[in-house]
């Protein structure tokens, strides 16, 4: 219905207020009377409230009730309130959350008010890792780069042109920490050109700045002696090595007046180093090789102790010359080559003919010797080692294969009894008393305890000390006998051990 309003605004009544009782087009041609009329609504108590709680509701202070489904009180004042719009004609709110109006955030502590917090946890924090793979090793600590250096200019003063061979040895025992026999070959590392001169920014430049300095000794003996374009140790890699030893140990000095045996003495020691470091034995030995053996420390022991003699590991004399003695003596044309039947006299005819033919079928070791039928010296020398010592790792390996008949990687009663019955045989011809291969067979299995009585693994072997003594009793006679007449009080001992 359409009204004219004439009349002072002050004096309007609430119910007056109802938009939906007056006309369009009073409205809009008194601009004044809207102005008006706003103005008295707002200043009404009804709408204060009103405002007061939508402006709650934006802060997330209380629930937002602007609808007369509230309940309580404010259902009533809401209920009372002088509405804008038509009954039903209402606009939706817009949707929000229970933590208030996304215009206006809540403070967090720590988290920063312009980003979103949940980026900020999601996004993985970056850790600076720090480098641990050089290609040229780890460079040294400026400590001990300084403190080198200052060495090496003690070591270099005075020598303008740089140090001779003879001269270079100070430098490889006191500043590289080497064994003094490692000079030669650490100078003809460094002089790659042959001048015959070692200068110091040449020594700088390999040792320091080569970052030979901060490797450890294995992995260092390793890099001077390797060729440059291998990944392992030779046989001939050793040489230089050993003939410096021979021309400096003083305990070595007895053989420079006969070169023929600093040969043999030099071909003994680098073929019991691959004996017990090539554990692959395929004549290349790796760093990884080198590094969980000893042979470092007997070089350093070597380096060290005036008497050859009592660096057992390796450089023994003594050792050399027993061996080097034995293949002399079954050697009885001294071609340097022996047959089975040179082997079967060794020992005081102590080995078995069937262990010697398993020897010459060469399943425990290729043989070097590039004649059919015939071992050289250094076969001679991986055979010596493996029966004088079964208590070594190469050793035990040595004999399993022997014993493995068929190559199934176990032993069996049957293959044990096959190597047995040669000894029952020649103990019947020597008037001695038998002992019946199940009596044996009991007592083996009593010395290793393997995890399958019927049969012996590697592993099995391996993991008794008694197993050299169970190799005698199935091939060697003399260290047989002499284990049947040992001291029982003693066995008990090395088991206990």
């Amino acid at each position: 219905m359409d009204m004219d309003f004439n009349g002072d605004v002050a004096s309007l009544d609430a119910e007056l207020l109802q938009l939906a009782e007056l006309s369009p087009l009073a409205i809009k041609a008194n601009a004044f009377v809207a102005e008006k009329l706003f103005d008295q609504w707002l200043s009404l108590p009804e709408t204060y409230s009103l405002v007061k709680t939508l402006l709650n509701n934006a802060k997330g202070v209380g629930p937002l009730n602007v609808s007369g489904t509230s309940s309580g009180t404010n259902a009533v004042v809401n209920n009372s309130l002088p509405s804008m719009f038509p009954a039903g004609s209402t606009p939706p709110l817009s949707p929000r959350s229970s933590s208030g109006s996304p215009r206006i955030p809540k403070h967090r502590a720590g988290l920063s008010v312009l980003g979103s917090p949940l980026k900020l946890v999601n996004e993985p924090v970056k850790e600076l890792i720090p480098q641990f793979y050089f290609l040229n090793g780890r460079p040294p600590p400026n400590e001990l780069k300084e403190r080198c250096l200052f060495r090496t200019n003690q070591f270099f003063y005075g020598h303008v042109d740089g140090l001779q061979m003879h001269e270079f040895k100070p430098v490889t025992k006191e500043i590289c920490k080497l064994p003094s026999f490692f000079s030669t070959a650490l100078f003809r590392k460094i002089d790659a050109d042959c001048t015959g001169i070692v200068t110091r920014d040449a020594f700088v430049n390999y040792w320091i700045n080569g970052n030979m300095l901060s490797k450890d000794i294995a992995t260092q003996v390793y890099t001077i002696l390797k060729q440059p374009d291998t990944k392992y140790l030779a046989q001939g890699d050793f040489k230089s090595v050993l003939q410096e030893l021979l021309a400096t140990h003083p305990g070595l000095e007895f053989l420079q007046s006969t070169p023929e045996f600093q040969e043999r003495y030099a071909e003994t020691v680098i073929y019991r180093i691959f004996y017990y470091v090539n554990r692959s034995g395929n004549g290349r030995l790796t760093l990884r090789e080198l590094k969980r053996s000893n042979l470092i420390a007997a070089m350093q022991h070597a380096d060290e102790e005036e008497d050859i003699n009592k660096v057992l590991r390796y450089f023994s004399y003594e050792h050399f010359y027993v061996m080097y003695c034995k293949f002399w003596e079954l050697d009885t044309d001294h071609d340097f080559l022996i047959d089975k039947e040179n082997l079967i006299r060794y020992g005081n005819h102590a080995l078995t003919y069937r262990i010697v033919d398993r020897i010459f079928s060469q399943v425990p070791r290729k043989f070097t010797s590039k004649v059919e039928g015939k071992m050289g010296y250094e076969d001679f020398i991986y055979f010596i080692l493996s029966e004088e010592d079964k208590s070594s790792e190469p050793s035990l390996e040595y004999w399993f294969k022997c014993i493995d008949l068929d190559g199934n990687g176990i032993i069996t009663r049957n293959e044990m009894q096959f190597f047995y019955e040669e000894q029952l045989h020649r103990m019947e011809c020597m008037a001695q008393e038998p002992v019946l291969f199940e009596d044996i067979l009991c007592q083996i299995v009593d010395m290793i305890s393997p995890e399958d009585d019927s049969y012996f693994t590697l592993h099995d072997i391996k993991g008794s000390k008694l197993s050299g003594s169970v190799f005698n009793i199935l091939f060697n006679l003399n260290k047989f006998m002499a284990f049947e007449t040992r001291d029982p009080f003693l066995i008990r001992q090395v088991r206990l051990v």
